[in-house]
């Protein structure tokens, strides 16, 4: 049986040669918003700051750590982050539209990469070699610095949308089927934000037009 690492590191970057990059997405289970991902490189030259010991999945950090981390990804590495909107996840479906948004972060990176890890057990399209490692985000550095990007600029989006859209309480729980979100779902209707291929959405789209 293999061990899982107690904390993401470099072992899986220092495989291939050139630049490496990590990417993850966020945002698949949302009744709400656009699933997002990021991609990054972190330089060999700064692997040796403090912060980066700190950096791992991003589930497992607080709202703060995560939005100082972010703030130091972005100041020492290269960063993509891309998308798909809710439009493009109820046309292509969600799992699709994941790999759309891994795509379009990689394609937003300032430099090529000889090679990226991926997070999950499916291949986006990229134009270079890459590596699917489950549970990436708690085994390799780059990945869980992709799971900080992504996850901040989504939250972000959706608390500038529950500025917007005040009720439903996206501010909190970003758009995850959360009991203030199904009931103010019920009691407020259907956004343009909704996804609504997603049941109970589309539950309740199906029930209005009877």
């Amino acid at each position: 049986m293999t061990l899982q690492k107690e904390a993401p590191d470099f072992s899986y970057e220092d495989k291939y040669k050139g630049l490496v990059c990590g990417i993850d997405e966020v945002g698949r289970g949302p009744l709400a918003g656009p699933v997002v991902s990021a991609a990054v490189i972190i330089p060999f030259e700064v692997r040796k700051l403090p912060a980066f010991k700190e950096v791992t999945d991003s589930k497992k950090l607080t709202k703060p750590k995560r939005e100082r981390l972010f703030d130091i990804i972005h100041e020492h590495c290269h960063v993509g982050v891309g998308e798909a909107s809710v439009e493009e996840i109820d046309e292509i479906n969600i799992l699709q539209a994941s790999l759309l948004s891994m795509t379009r972060a990689y394609q937003s990176l300032e430099r090529e990469c000889s090679h990226a890890l991926i997070d999950g057990n499916k291949l986006p399209k990229l134009s270079c070699e890459a590596t699917c490692l489950v549970k990436g985000d708690s085994r390799s550095l780059s990945i869980a610095a992709a799971s900080i990007i992504a996850k901040v600029t989504r939250d972000r989006q959706m608390g500038k949308l529950d500025g917007l859209f005040p009720g439903y309480g996206w501010g909190s729980n970003s758009g995850y089927g959360a009991k203030m979100h199904i009931e103010a779902l019920n009691k407020l209707g259907v956004t343009p934000h909704h996804r609504k291929s997603f049941s109970p959405v589309r539950l309740i789209l199906e029930n209005e037009s009877l």
